[in-house]
Formats: structure tokens, sequence, C-alpha cells
């Protein structure tokens, strides 16, 4: 503790430039917006966007949230990378479901699923029938 309260750790402090970058509010938000333009602004509002779902599939395992096993229809790679993680596009087909769903995600680069590979889905609280991706059930 200092001498004028509680001090942030980096990690806090990072969390918060970025949720005002992927907002636009404040100094960095409205710089990296000044400076990137329209379209590369949205690429990074996507990549951020992307980083938070992961977390927030951690924080829903973590409190034991039940997962749905899908099966990997096909993926594609959408040239962008989150830690050095790949950024892909999934199309799952859910087991009791017809229709398939598409998902914009980040899968770690060690454990890239395949069409044909079985992952697991948790459902999304923030979108009512949505789901976010949580790997394959198995740590690396």
């Amino acid at each position: 503790m200092g001498i004028f309260g509680k001090r942030k750790s980096r990690e806090e402090k990072a969390a918060e430039i970025a949720g005002k970058v992927a907002s636009g509010k404040g100094f960095y938000g409205r710089a990296t917006r000044a400076f990137l333009g329209a379209d590369d602004f949205a690429k990074v509002q996507q990549s951020i966007g992307a980083y938070n779902s992961g977390l927030d599939v951690q924080q829903l395992l973590a409190a034991g949230a039940p997962t749905t096993p899908a099966a990997v229809v096909s993926i594609s790679d959408t040239g962008k990378l989150v830690n050095f993680d790949p950024v892909v596009d999934l199309v799952l087909q859910l087991p009791a479901a017809a229709d398939r769903i598409t998902l914009q995600t980040i899968v770690s680069k060690l454990r890239i699923p395949r069409a044909g590979d079985q992952v697991l889905l948790v459902a999304d609280p923030a979108r009512p029938g949505g789901y976010l991706y949580a790997g394959d059930g198995m740590t690396p």
C-alpha cells in the first residue's frame, strides 16, 4: 500500500488501458483511433474482444459452468494474432442441433483443432443462445 492508497498492479493498469483503447475513450483510445483510422481500429477492437472472451471462458470454467461438446466442421485463419496465438473462424456442429454455428475465436497455436475434432463450448452469458470456445478439454 502506497502513501496515497492502494496502487494498481501492472496487469490492472494494462487491462484498464486495453479497455479504453477498445472503447475509444480516454487519451489512449482517442489517440489509437486517430492514428489507425476506422478500419484498423475496428480490427483492434475485434482482437481485444477476442482476448476478453478468452478471459470470460476461463472465469466461467473456474466457476463450474457446464460445457457443450461440438464437432469442428471447418477452420480458417483470419490472419490475426493475439499474444502470438491465431484468431480463427470455426464452423461447428452441435450434436443435438441441425444447423451449424460459426465462431471467431483465439486458439492455442499448440492445440489448433482440425476438421472432425471434438471441442468444448460454454454458453455465453452476454449473448443468450451464443457460445464461447472453451478448447478441447485437455490442458497442454
